[in-house]
């Protein structure tokens, strides 16, 4: 086979793995939308019964100053920012992130559990969002994204044609 030949096949394959690389990317990046959309979509429902906003319950700061000026009662007063002053012992029916297995846990532990995994899914989907950057510039480069054939390939192709006359 010529040189120019496996040069110019040898890039279209490279830029065709990077291609599916970079199409996997965007497929995990829907998924891992749903899985987001899933999770505040329950943490809002959880905020509901217990009747709290993200802005709604005081902060231990205010929680700190009122104490201060009321009875002798601890100082220091931990708040969840989504249990406020519900009962964070309720038991609360989830669905485990990932798998088919419903458990009855404590309302606590039910939205630790999905701020936490919103948490890992944000810092994925930034993750997978400059991996999904980098391969569409990197791809990009090489022209195989231009709305016409590369420089490259049209130098590739004319020097095929120049040494076959």
């Amino acid at each position: 086979m010529d040189p120019h030949m496996k040069q110019l096949q040898d890039s279209l394959v490279e830029i065709e793995t990077e291609a599916e690389h970079l199409l996997l990317a965007r497929h995990q990046l829907v998924e891992n939308d749903k899985l987001r959309n899933g999770n505040r979509e329950a943490l809002t429902a959880l905020r509901k019964r217990a009747r709290t906003t993200k802005s709604s319950v005081p902060s231990p700061f205010e929680a700190l100053m009122k104490e201060i000026e009321g009875a002798r009662e601890p100082l220091v007063k931990e708040i969840c920012s989504t249990c406020g002053n519900h009962d964070s012992n309720e038991h609360t029916w989830m669905m485990f992130p990932g798998s088919d297995i419903f458990a009855r846990v404590p309302f606590h532990v039910a939205h630790t559990i999905l701020e936490k995994d919103q948490e890992r899914l944000d810092y994925e989907t930034k993750k997978l969002q400059s991996y999904v950057k980098e391969k569409s510039f990197s791809i990009s480069e090489k022209g195989a994204l231009a709305d016409r054939i590369s420089p490259g390939v049209v130098k590739s192709l004319v020097s095929l044609t120049d040494k076959s006359k």
